[in-house]
């Protein structure tokens, strides 16, 4: 190296010399190269080596740089990195020697491709386009090659745009030159051209189809010279002709400006050359259009996939979901406002299927010049639509949605207008040109701040096709501020899933209002249902009579003699007689609540009341005690069965299951099946629940868990279904020899068991205390059979039909023989103690079918010498020995209420 202020001195080094070192030294010749070599020199070299390339196949020409590289096979290496170095050297060095392996625009060598025969030069140039689905460089592409294949200076590409009633040119890519990149030369939407068919050189073509050549583009007065003047560029000769699809209609208008050889016109061969390309073309075009629409569509569909996520997401708030709605609306369509209204939930309107299933039938952009429309009138309509709150949103601030209350919405503006004709007729409406329209006028409304020049409105349907709101957007921000078809239909599917998010929303609000109701009403009834405070103090001070004094024990027990204070205090004695208040620690205080507030429950009902529920329990005690059950027995299970009885038919309504049914009442759609008993078990639980009641407080949670099982199953076991399903079972295992019942499933078959024969123990009463039993249950039948004749307009079963009130001892006879007396005949033959049981239903079995036979037994006689009740009054007389012909409804308990 030189010393710093000396001159290198100068080497006389043969030209062969060097070249031997270049090629010997090839990292040295690499980098030499991409440091010093000039855009002339890398052209020079291509076109050499592509000279010998004539004769080869035309499918390698595509290709033919890496070609010409592969001839040396060093030479790959080396300009793949010279390559990498000139990508921004220039435009076409850009699009020549880019690496990158995407569909970009690959700018060809006028040289290289001049020296092709036509032929081969017009497949290379189909070729160049035939796989290229990006429109913008198909366009780019196309626009290259008729420069090459016509030697014009500069080239554009219209596209044809709009409805068939509204067709237009635009400016797809404008003034392509030879140096020109697909980025340079593509017009966006903002600056595009737009041309109507029929206007300039460019419209002509598009609506004639017919070539133009112009040699002196000045002398012709479709020419406008205001272009040349703002380039500064000079046109002299045009050559402008349409692209037509394979039906014949034009997609595109191709246009050549400036021939650069010989006399600067465009001959008739070129125009055959240029013709014949464009045919071609023609099919490229259509499939770019194709795909590119495709592609769009898929964007669309992902960003509504991506709205709808949003919107299921977030379903919590009304207010919120459509914050989220229209923030995605203003994106999408690129508006400078959204307004969303919502209809009042009484006025969600069903449009017409003549309507729903139109083809969009949309009011046109003509709508702005018609006149002499008027809008409909509330008259021409049910009632007026009317909102119950609207939102609105602009694209500036898109952080702050302005709320419009129903008396905001009041105010006639041409907004609400607008929204209410599209919720009242559900059409769509599209208007490019607001202010000349004449529709929606609202005199003396100014509003500069929110001025319409263009307007999209859509109804909003939920998934019933029921209109819940309107949906507009205001004024699109593109030049035209034009909402295309496509627009409309995006809009569209976009309405569709707002629909649903807001629908959603809604019921989501109300069934938190429903439960917020629900939640008030179960405190209000929580209150009034349970015990009140001095009745409790009452209870709790007074003195408990013994188990003997109250004959607990006996199956013969009769609860006519006592008053309902009475009762409640027969039912503590249970509890305390059975060990369970101090086995499991129920404050005396909370018995004495919980039982109030159970009979507080239990509705006046002539036979399914609270007297009913504690005979059940009494029956279920003498089972236990006097019966010898109890070794079979938890005392877990036994707390669960006392407590099951006195609850088993909580808030009774004198019905059975099948006039739940068939009257559709609430209880049968909560409960499909064992309606009353699901209701009498949640009911206890709710009592249970309320505040002071829960008598299991002091239980683990294990002892609960299985208390609640033992109650919820024996409660259920009361459904003379489920009884019909499970004796048979029960009955095949005592037949095979149980009696101890230890495993779960025995156990819980024998509970069923005992609670049925509880709950029909009054048919094993002694037989004053089963007839009047059997009135009163007789004459709640009756009342049944009322309602369905009534409700209904159907005959009821015999068994609830008044008119055959002397068929009773017969029913009587089939009810013990089907239900009662199997039972009681097994539970005596396993239980020596419960023979009482069977020996009462069979006398009484002797004594109805004696009724029915026509003849009076003799314990009828017997019983007429009885004394009265507690209270005085007449005991009632048993059905079918013509006492109650007055009808049941006159049939009185005989038992004191107080």
């Amino acid at each position: 190296m030189a010393e710093k202020g000396t001159t290198s001195p100068v080497l006389n080094i043969a030209k062969d010399d060097v070249v031997q070192y270049l090629k010997e030294n090839q990292s040295f010749t690499e980098e030499y190269f991409i440091e010093n070599a000039t855009s002339e020199m890398v052209d020079g070299w291509i076109t050499r080596h592509s000279s010998s390339r004539h004769s080869m196949a035309a499918c390698d020409v595509p290709s033919w740089p890496d070609h010409a590289m592969h001839h040396d096979s060093k030479g790959p290496h080396v300009f793949h990195n010279i390559r990498k170095s000139f990508a921004g050297a220039s435009g076409s060095l850009k699009s020549l020697l880019s690496p990158n392996k995407k569909k970009k625009t690959l700018r060809k060598n006028k040289s290289v491709l001049k020296q092709l025969d036509e032929k081969d030069l017009f497949m290379e140039l189909i070729r160049d386009i035939a796989d290229e689905l990006d429109l913008n460089t198909l366009s780019h592409k196309i626009l290259m090659n008729v420069s090459i294949l016509t030697n014009g200076d500069r080239c554009s590409l219209f596209l044809v745009r709009g409805s068939k009633e509204n067709r237009h040119l635009v400016s797809r890519l404008f003034d392509v030159t030879e140096n020109s990149t697909v980025e340079d030369a593509t017009h966006s939407e903002e600056e595009e051209i737009r041309i109507p068919f029929g206007s300039g050189i460019a419209g002509n073509v598009a609506q004639s189809k017919e070539t133009i050549n112009i040699k002196n583009a000045y002398e012709d007065p479709r020419f406008n010279p205001e272009v040349d003047k703002k380039t500064g560029y000079t046109t002299h000769s045009i050559l402008c002709m349409p692209i037509c699809n394979h039906d014949g209609d034009v997609v595109g208008v191709a246009q050549v400006i400036n021939k650069v050889t010989g006399s600067h016109e465009f001959t008739n061969k070129d125009e055959d050359v240029f013709r014949n390309y464009l045919t071609f073309c023609g099919i490229g075009i259509m499939n770019a259009q194709l795909f590119e629409m495709s592609v769009n569509e898929y964007k669309r569909n992902q960003m509504l996939l991506g709205l709808a996520r949003g919107i299921f997401e977030e379903q919590t708030s009304l207010d919120k979901m459509v914050y989220k709605i229209m923030v995605e609306a203003l994106r999408l369509l690129r508006c400078e406002r959204c307004m969303v209204f919502i209809l009042h939930d009484d006025e969600k309107l069903l449009i017409p299927s003549q309507l729903r299933l139109s083809s969009r039938a949309s009011m046109s952009r003509e709508m702005s010049t018609v006149s002499n429309v008027s809008t409909p009138t509330p008259s021409d309509t049910e009632k007026e639509i009317s909102f119950s709150k609207a939102f609105d949103l602009t694209a500036k601030e898109r952080e702050k949605v302005e709320h419009l209350s129903p008396q905001d919405l009041k105010n006639v503006t041409v907004n609400t207008e607008i929204a209410k004709y599209v919720a009242m007729t559900g059409e769509t409406i599209n208007m490019d040109d607001f202010a000349s329209q004449n529709r929606f006028v609202i005199d003396g409304e100014t509003d500069k701040d929110h001025q319409i020049h263009s307007i999209l409105c859509q109804p909003i349907y939920n998934s019933e096709r029921k209109i819940i709101g309107v949906a507009q957007m205001i004024n699109r921000t593109t030049d035209d501020h034009l909402f295309t078809d496509q627009d409309e239909n995006l809009f569209e599917a976009f309405a569709i899933f707002c629909g649903l998010g807001i629908h959603n929303t809604q019921m989501y609000e109300n069934a938190l209002r429903l439960m917020a109701k629900q939640q008030v009403a179960l405190e209000v009834l929580s209150y009034h249902a349970t015990a009140q405070k001095d009745e409790v103090e009452k209870l709790k001070g007074k003195p408990i009579a013994s188990v003997a004094e109250f004959k607990l024990e006996s199956f013969a027990f009769s609860d006519f003699n006592l008053t309902e204070d009475e009762t409640v205090q027969a039912s503590i004695r249970m509890f305390m007689d059975l060990n369970l208040v101090d086995r499991f620690h129920i404050p005396y205080k909370v018995l004495c609540r919980w039982l109030l507030s159970v009979r507080k429950n239990y509705r006046p009902v002539i036979y399914h009341n609270w007297r009913h529920a504690f005979n059940v329990a009494q029956t279920m005690f003498s089972l236990i005690k006097a019966g010898g059950m109890m070794t079979m027995l938890t005392q877990l299970e036994v707390m669960g069965l006392i407590v099951a009885c006195l609850c088993h038919d909580l808030d009774h309504r004198g019905t059975n299951n099948t006039f739940q049914t068939k009257t559709a009442s609430p209880l049968a759609l909560l409960y499909s099946t064992s309606t009353m008993e699901h209701h009498h078990f949640d009911h206890s639980i709710m009592i249970l629940n309320s505040e002071g009641n829960n008598i299991f407080q002091a239980l683990s949670p294990e002892e609960y868990r299985d208390v609640i099982s033992v109650l919820e199953g024996a409660i259920l076991s009361t459904d003379l279904a489920i009884y019909f399903k499970k004796r048979n079972g029960f009955f095949s295992l005592v037949e095979s020899g149980e009696k101890t019942f230890q495993k779960p499933a025995d156990k819980e078959l024998l509970r069923g068991m005992m609670m049925t024969a509880c709950d029909v123990s009054a048919i094993a009463k002694p037989w004053d205390i089963q007839r009047d039993v059997a009135e009163l249950v007789f004459s709640e039948f009756f009342e049944q059979g009322d309602m369905e004749r009534q409700q209904l307009q159907e005959e009821p079963i015999a068994m609830m039909d008044r008119k055959k009130r002397d068929e009773l001892p017969k029913m009587q006879v089939g009810f013990i023989d089907a239900i009662c007396m199997p039972v009681y005949k097994i539970f005596s033959e396993i239980w020596p103690g419960c023979t009482p049981l069977y020996a009462g239903v069979s006398r009484n079995r002797t004594n109805w079918q004696a009724l029915s036979d026509g003849k009076i037994p003799d314990e009828l006689c017997r019983s007429d010498s009885r004394p009265e009740a507690a209270n005085g009054r007449s005991r009632p007389q048993p059905a079918g020995v013509g006492i109650v012909s007055k009808g049941a409804g006159e049939a009185v308990d005989p038992r004191p209420t107080k």
